[in-house]
């Protein structure tokens, strides 16, 4: 039990406005300072001449704080955000959604053209805050945009466009207080990591459950952003990058996208990589230690699922990169490696868009065969890295147990060599044409719209030849995910059939830049899919049964009638004891062969069409 003093101090910052004060009212400390956290490594890299003076009419409330360890609150962003707006006609604010506590989700748009943008010009998309303790790319987007505003930087918009989403989870930007992020450093005061509905937007990229992720997405499909940067902080192990960042595809690994991670890997990362270290930062490929206590065990790629952004941006075909700025690093240093990293994407976009958009039309026109999917670690690694660790040693933990890491705050001066382990694919999927969705199942239709996914809607019911899936086996987990209960199916059995779809069902075609978002999204052994995510729960539900009166002689009948029946049912009895012991589990085999039983048992509702 925590102390009475420390339950006291909670309570007068959970009910204090601490986020509505100026910086200069903001204690320099949190009232708990998090004594337990590894020393930052000093550091004086040159991109601290970004920062602009606390006395600027125009400095962030970031810049103000003599810490530079805060970020303003949501009614004090969106304040700043409109002065800009008032001041400067290169920027522009527009509202895209409503959060569930009723807050406007807004983006902030740079450029030159108007209320119309340019079609011509690259467009980038810089998502801030759908963690929102990890909120260095508002603070560092502020900064850009006075920038380019007032201060000379206004050439960047000459070719291209910027959209800042400051915060997408505005509800849990305002869930905020000191004891958010315990292994972060700063800011001071930072934001809760899911959403007032209790929800982790950073798995809602495919199933599209919640309003802030369904506006994003759809800002998304209204502007189509040729590169799409998603700003995070990092958790886990210690070392010296402080910007790390990494796309599917990366280093010439398997990818959806295959052209644009090509882009990525020859054009983008060396130039990136030069302008953050030219600022003094140390820029890296993003890090996932297999295990956090055993450092040096090795690293993955942290998952390849089209749940998280670079996994759907792969996908559905948009350049996508994460950005995970190092936990440990101070905030500081991280806003200023954010605002590089932005400024040199504009940069690089308007050199090199061209280019990008050739890639990007390429991977648009592929149509595979087989889509492999539902992937997971591999078990040895595919090779090595270089790895640029802190030192660290262990002691013995009284509270642990055992022998706990202590990170020393000091580079490493010998290179780690470091295991790395990609993914595999566990299923392969076959293309089929389309898929037909039942129009009663119209939650699940505007979802696929939502994407930006083409359909063909009924406008009277028609007959189709189709295969309907029928599950085999399929496991309801014992708990919960994102407020969902997942369902999985390993096997499925293709029934063909003439089946009547009614009115407002749809025809989802495969051939179309997002097929392969529909194929995840609708097949339901996809780990993404609706069905695995529990969003089809009906088909589990059998109707309509038969007593034992009825169904024993019904099975005699059977068995003296159909000897292929009855050498079935013996192999059976054979092979299962329990089955043979259980009379109604005996006597329900039979009845699951007879024209009785419930035909749409475990019939999954969404067909493939079938091919002429």
């Amino acid at each position: 039990m925590r102390p009475i003093l420390l339950i006291a101090a909670l309570a007068t910052l959970s009910s204090s406005p601490a986020m509505s004060k100026p910086p200069s009212a903001i204690p320099n400390a949190r009232p708990w300072d998090q004594p337990f956290l590894p020393p930052a490594p000093a550091w004086d890299g040159a991109s601290k001449a970004l920062l602009r003076d606390a006395s600027d009419p125009w400095a962030s409330a970031f810049e103000q704080d003599p810490a530079h360890d805060f970020s303003p609150d949501y009614v004090d962003t969106r304040a700043w955000f409109n002065r800009l707006d008032a001041a400067s006609p290169l920027v522009r604010i527009e509202p895209f959604g409503v959060s569930p506590e009723g807050r406007p989700i807004y983006a902030v748009i740079a450029s030159k053209d108007g209320e119309t943008l340019d079609p011509a010009k690259p467009v980038l998309m810089v998502q801030a805050g759908i963690h929102p303790g990890e909120i260095d790319g508002k603070d560092a987007g502020m900064m850009l945009l006075r920038d380019i505003a007032f201060y000379g930087k206004d050439d960047l918009l000459d070719r291209v466009n910027l959209i800042l989403i400051p915060i997408l989870s505005v509800d849990g930007h305002e869930r905020a207080g000191p004891y958010s992020r315990p292994n972060q450093r700063g800011p001071r005061i930072q934001g809760w990591r899911n959403t007032a509905t209790n929800q982790n937007l950073n798995r809602d990229y495919m199933k599209l459950d919640q309003p802030e992720m369904q506006a994003a997405r759809a800002l998304i499909v209204k502007y189509g952003p040729d590169l799409y940067v998603d700003v995070h902080v990092t958790d886990g192990i210690d070392y010296q990058y402080d910007v790390t960042y990494g796309y599917n595809g990366e280093d010439g690994v398997w990818s959806r996208s295959p052209a644009i991670a090509r882009w990525l890997d020859s054009a983008f990362k060396p130039a990136m990589n030069a302008a953050l270290e030219a600022q003094g930062h140390i820029p890296g490929e993003l890090v996932f230690a297999l295990d956090d206590r055993d450092p040096k065990k090795g690293l993955s790629d942290g998952g390849l699922g089209e749940r998280f952004s670079n996994g759907w941006g792969s996908a559905a075909h948009v350049p996508t990169i994460l950005i995970e700025n190092h936990s440990l690093k101070p905030h500081e240093q991280r806003v200023l490696g954010t605002y590089v990293f932005i400024e040199e994407a504009m940069r690089l976009l308007a050199a090199k868009g061209g280019d990008l958009r050739k890639a990007i039309g390429e991977d648009r026109a592929l149509r595979p065969v087989e889509v492999p999917t539902n992937f997971v670690a591999e078990d040895q690694p595919s090779v090595t890295r270089a790895f640029k660790g802190i030192l660290f040693d262990r002691y013995d933990s009284a509270a642990s147990g055992g022998s706990e890491i202590r990170w020393l705050g000091k580079p490493d001066p010998n290179p780690w060599v470091m295991p790395f382990y990609g993914s595999r694919p566990t299923l392969t999927l076959k293309r089929p044409a389309a898929y037909w969705v039942p129009g009663y199942r119209a939650d699940l239709i505007e979802r696929l719209r939502i994407h930006g996914v083409a359909m063909e809607t009924l406008a009277a019911p028609r007959t189709v030849a189709v295969d309907m899936l029928r599950l085999k086996d399929p496991k309801v987990s014992p708990m919960t995910n994102e407020g969902h209960v997942p369902i999985k199916v390993e096997t499925v059995t293709a029934e063909r059939r003439d089946w009547t779809f009614p009115t407002g069902s749809v025809r989802v075609s495969t051939d179309q830049p997002l097929g392969d978002v529909v194929m995840l999204l609708l097949e339901p052994q996809s780990s993404e899919s609706f069905f695995a995510w529990g969003m089809i729960p009906e088909v589990l539900n059998r109707v309509e049964y038969i007593e034992g009166y009825a169904v024993a002689p019904l099975a005699d009948r059977m068995l003296a009638a159909d000897p292929a029946l009855r050498a079935a049912f013996e192999a059976k009895l054979a092979a299962e004891p329990a089955f043979a012991a259980d009379p109604d589990a005996r006597l329900g085999w039979f009845y699951a062969r007879t024209p009785y039983f419930d035909d749409h048992y475990l019939l999954y509702p969404i067909a493939r069409e079938v091919a002429p």
